[in-house]
């Protein structure tokens, strides 16, 4: 599943995921400069945004480009149509293929197009934010929002290929880069706590785009989705691990309208809090948890409406009759999925006894 190769002095390294959409091949350590010799179709097409096409353009193959805005408003059914109709004008056939290059926005939307576009055609993704090349790039999810809540219109689909270059996370805000170190975290908590380990000990490093320490947590973060999204492509059970966080994130994202990986982190907490209510994780557990993400300058408090926040969890497209699967950890590196009801979470969240 996992391997490697020396190209320019990296040790680019390549992981399989084998699902039942298709098989997925992950390029740890690519350079978006060598893109062309993965582009072996007659058509292939870029789907990309403004920022990532102001920086990264000029590096892309001569080939044709879409643009699509950015932010979460424009992860909509309107995009993936305006999608379609500059493919119709390419005469785009079934043969073409579609690039995604830019971040987990762009991923999903050209995931989600190339799903749906004359019933399907094949894609790729250049994730160009480290949230996306840990997550969102990586395990055949793709969708858009709908009606303000998220993912709610998607497939599962996999890439044929995806690149993660390292040196293009350079020209990343810092408050993009604590997103996706929040999904860094969270992969290390529910799987490995050597690798949790080793991000204590190496955030600085980490924090300071180091090469080598950058390029090895990207490696271990897929390493660790693709083995899961292996076992379980469509979420049936196993993959629900993956959304450690992410339940009580969402809410907070459609609330508070902070970026994901900030509601992401604070999620993590709240669920980190219920495990400790059932008596499974260990104060000194929950402190090591919030002090890694408060090195990686993430949010670990609460501080907008609770009671919208569990609002928007009772619209969960999760939710199962008074209850909504939660990723409880049972100690750092072992996740399990419960059924919390939300008079618990509530709670949790207002400190009753």
């Amino acid at each position: 599943m996992a391997g490697g190769q020396q190209r320019k002095g990296l040790t680019l390294k390549k992981i399989e995921i084998q699902g039942d959409t298709g098989n997925s091949q992950i390029f740890v350590g690519e350079r978006l400069e060598n893109l062309a010799s993965y582009l072996h179709q007659n058509q292939v097409v870029i789907i990309t945004d403004d920022h990532v096409a102001r920086f990264y353009q000029k590096d892309f193959p001569k080939i044709p480009v879409i643009r699509i805005g950015t932010g979460e408003g424009v992860k909509t059914l309107d995009t993936v149509e305006r999608v379609y109709q500059q493919l119709i004008e390419l005469e785009a056939d079934r043969s073409v293929f579609l690039l995604g290059i830019g971040g987990g926005i762009v991923c999903d939307v050209t995931g989600f197009a190339a799903s749906t576009y004359l019933r399907g055609v094949r894609f790729g993704y250049v994730p160009t934010t480290l949230l996306a090349q840990v997550d969102a790039s990586v395990g055949g999810k793709t969708g858009v929002n709908f009606m303000g809540y998220k993912n709610m219109v998607g497939v599962f689909n996999q890439p044929e290929f995806v690149i993660c270059d390292p040196a293009v996370l350079k020209t990343l805000p810092r408050r993009e880069l604590a997103s996706g170190f929040a999904e860094i975290v969270k992969h290390a908590a529910i799987a490995d706590e050597s690798y949790f380990t080793y991000l204590e000990k190496n955030a600085a490093n980490a924090l300071a785009l180091d090469p080598d320490v950058l390029q090895q947590i990207i490696y271990d973060s897929v390493v660790i989705k693709a083995d899961i999204v292996s076992r379980d492509e469509t979420e049936k059970g196993e993959r629900r691990k993956l959304n450690f966080g992410h339940t009580f994130g969402h809410a907070m994202e459609k609330t508070a309208g902070i970026f994901h990986g900030e509601a992401v982190s604070i999620g993590m907490m709240v669920a980190t809090l219920l495990s400790v209510s059932k008596n499974m994780l260990t104060e000194n557990e929950v402190g090591r948890i919030k002090s890694l993400l408060s090195v990686f300058n993430l949010p670990v408090e609460i501080e907008t409406d609770k009671a919208g926040i569990l609002d928007a969890l009772a619209r969960d497209k999760k939710r199962e009759g008074d209850g909504i699967y939660f990723v409880l950890l049972s100690g750092i590196g072992h996740a399990v999925v419960e059924k919390i009801t939300l008079a618990e979470l509530e709670k949790v969240l207002y400190g009753i006894p």
